[in-house]
């Protein structure tokens, strides 16, 4: 993908994440039994999981950032059952009701088609499973939102596919997903209010 989206990008973005640690680490102590991340990215989450993670697999389209993952499961003590798989949200390589926990952490903005991506991650969720989500999304005052659709094409190409402007919230509710815990603010360590709104929290698939 070039230079900049395969080397200097995944060391901007994971640079940018580091003041939302807190945050990573309090969503993925949360993720139980067996356990799908969508967007691995370089794997900065997996240190982070608890011995609630029965299984650990981190789907990421870029082949860039999995070597990246690789490197980083290699310089941490041995995480049994973590599995790092090439492939994209919007078809998942799994079946039907087969995860407990979908982890979802700054990876909708990114996605091309992100309709699609929640649908597939309802589908391989267990029934009674859950989403745990940490998204940054399109902010509510119509002034921060004319800011954000000017700039979310500049933002795009600067970001590797990123969006400012997404309405991930009723992505997830069309998807079948219901919020069980939900809250959204601008979070002060993501920057302007263009890129700050985020929402996060839990989605229940519907018990059998």
């Amino acid at each position: 993908m070039g230079l900049y989206a395969d080397r200097i990008f995944p060391a901007l973005l994971d640079l940018a994440t580091r003041g939302v640690y807190r945050d990573r680490e309090a969503l993925m102590a949360r993720a139980r039994g067996r356990i799908l991340e969508i967007g691995l990215g370089s794997g900065i989450n997996l240190p982070l999981y608890t011995a609630q993670a029965h299984e650990v697999i981190g789907l990421e389209p870029s082949r860039a950032m999995l070597e990246r993952a690789r490197r980083l499961l290699a310089d941490q003590p041995a995480k049994p059952d973590v599995s790092l798989v090439q492939g994209s949200a919007e078809e998942l390589p799994f079946a039907d009701n087969s995860f407990d926990t979908v982890v979802a952490f700054l990876v909708f903005c990114t996605i091309p088609d992100a309709r699609r991506a929640a649908l597939e991650m309802h589908r391989v969720l267990r029934a009674g499973g859950e989403v745990l989500f940490f998204e940054h999304i399109r902010a509510p005052d119509a002034g921060v939102q004319r800011w954000q659709d000017r700039l979310d094409p500049l933002w795009t190409k600067m970001a590797c596919g990123c969006h400012i402007n997404r309405e991930t919230p009723q992505l997830f509710r069309d998807a079948g997903l219901n919020y069980r815990e939900y809250e959204t603010w601008y979070h002060p360590k993501m920057g302007a209010r263009i890129s700050s709104r985020v929402m996060r929290g839990v989605a229940q698939k519907s018990p059998a």
